[in-house]
């Protein structure tokens, strides 16, 4: 056997064998890779902790309220229709706190509606009393809500009640208005709960 076909095998294992360790190889990263960027994903702990939460209201119905759950606590989404926005008005002076000077919503949120755009509320459902997480009682004829009622939040706890936009009946042991929380919009139909719209540039 000559030099050269000896040198020939050579070449051929030693192409065989780099081919093979580059696959060998390739495979190991790829196993190692995928647990390194699920670890990279928010863990429920983070999420628990403040991790921003992202919100799906296409399919939200006029009238409706859905309930996400941000650091802890439930983050209600109330998609109002024009008669539940025309309540506002009516009960300036029934509520405690009616252009919500205290500090219970971010600085980009302001008027009665308490919101980014008047027809979606974004608001933390805790009582801003003890606690407990109000029911929700859209309708103006509520049967378990005592006295004057346009429709809105109800603790039955200890009796506070709040108008659909969280804000505070005067009287109740509730002090100030329900919390809104940071949020933006990603997109017409997306609410990231949890950042500001300044966090993007987004409004």
């Amino acid at each position: 056997m000559s030099e050269a076909t000896v040198d020939g095998v050579d070449a051929g294992k030693r192409r065989f064998l780099t081919l093979a360790t580059t696959v060998v190889g390739g495979a190991g990263a790829a196993m190692v890779a995928v647990p390194f960027l699920s670890s990279m994903a928010p863990s429920q702990r983070a999420k628990a902790l403040g991790a921003p939460v992202t919100a799906d209201i296409s399919k939200v119905e006029d009238g409706a309220r859905v309930t996400y759950v941000w650091r802890g606590s439930p983050v209600w989404i109330v998609k109002r229709t024009p008669d539940m926005l025309g309540t506002l008005s009516q009960l300036t002076g029934e509520v405690a706190d009616p252009d919500s000077q205290q500090p219970q919503q971010p600085e980009y949120i302001t008027g009665a509606e308490r919101a980014i755009k008047p027809e979606v509320l974004v608001m933390i459902g805790r009582c801003t009393h003890l606690g407990c997480s109000p029911l929700f009682r859209p309708d103006a004829d509520a049967a378990d809500v005592p006295g004057e009622w346009l429709g809105g939040f109800f603790c039955p706890c200890h009796g506070s009640k709040f108008d659909i936009s969280g804000r505070v009946y005067k009287g109740v042991p509730a002090p100030t208005n329900l919390v809104v929380p940071p949020h933006r919009y990603a997109d017409e139909n997306t609410i990231v709960i949890g950042e500001d719209p300044t966090d993007t540039g987004a409004a």
